[in-house]
């Protein structure tokens, strides 16, 4: 597999993912996924991606159900 913005070599391995919404921040330090290797940039793969959407509409329902009990 080729990089998208380098065109090096994209081999399997782990990356960070972080994500910043809805007044949290949250990051997962090694994620499956295809790392460039000559300039680092990670592709994930729709399972991955999946899980992370997954994960994330959780923590929003749990902010959401947070911010009520405060009000």
């Amino acid at each position: 597999m080729e990089c998208f913005h380098c065109r090096g070599k994209m081999i399997r391995g782990n990356a960070p993912f972080s994500a910043d919404r809805n007044g949290y921040h949250i990051l997962w330090e090694s994620v499956p996924a295809w790392v460039c290797t000559q300039c680092g940039e990670a592709l994930f793969e729709e399972n991955e991606v999946n899980h992370i959407q997954k994960a994330l509409r959780q923590i929003d329902q749990e902010t959401i159900a947070m911010m009520s009990d405060v009000a």
